[in-house]
């Protein structure tokens, strides 16, 4: 049986719509006196997981889920090795650079060489500061990153950024959009080519639903 991750957080809502639009009813997963984790579709057709979001292409890789559903930010922090089949249009952000709105700074150039810079992004922000030539020290942090700016642990912030209402009332402004964000299907690589339980069957539907050419 096909077996789907689906991440918690802001994109379930749009995942559970968009496979409710190919028959695939894993609505269970909005229940708040519902616990379990792992649901099957009312039809027989297909399992789902519900996983934190930085853990769907862990769970597609490795093979415990043929399809997922997960932002592009992860898939570009991660890199994993997974199918990228498209881009669902939902769930849009952006991956940006940020600095305390009263600093000097009006472009990531305008940083000194080993300014310090906090992210939960860390490949990201690397590789971002990487192609500018511009050493700096990458401070990993996996929660409110906004504070590093504010607490004067760090120069700026490599994080996404939806409305920027967050930024604004930590007094933070933007500098730099490194890349758009949006949801993205993935698959397990083997499991796409050999077409395991139907699989091609139910992406074709997906990418119809979202306009997505074969």
């Amino acid at each position: 049986m096909l077996t789907i991750a689906l991440p918690k957080g802001a994109l379930l809502d749009d995942s559970i719509r968009l496979f409710q639009s190919v028959g695939l009813d894993f609505s269970l997963f909005k229940d708040k006196a519902n616990r379990q984790l792992q649901i099957a579709d009312p039809t027989g057709q297909a399992n789902a997981l519900l996983v934190r979001a930085q853990d769907v292409p862990v769970y597609v890789e490795y093979g415990q889920a043929q399809l997922g559903i997960v932002g592009y930010d992860v898939l570009r922090e991660k890199q994993p090795n997974v199918a990228n089949l498209a881009d669902l249009g939902f769930g849009g952000c952006r991956m940006s650079v940020a600095v305390k709105a009263s600093s000097s700074y009006r472009s990531a150039l305008d940083l000194a060489p080993h300014s310090r810079v906090a992210s939960k992004f860390v490949h990201c922000a690397r590789e971002y500061f990487q192609s500018l030539d511009l050493p700096v020290e990458i401070v990993p942090l996996y929660g409110s990153v906004e504070l590093g700016p504010i607490t004067g642990m760090s120069e700026a912030i490599v994080d996404l950024v939806s409305t920027g209402k967050t930024l604004r009332e930590n007094n933070l402004m933007e500098l730099e959009i490194l890349y758009q964000s949006t949801a993205r299907l993935i698959a397990h690589p083997l499991s796409y080519r050999i077409n395991a339980d139907g699989l091609n069957d139910i992406i074709e539907k997906l990418r119809q639903q979202v306009n997505v050419p074969a």
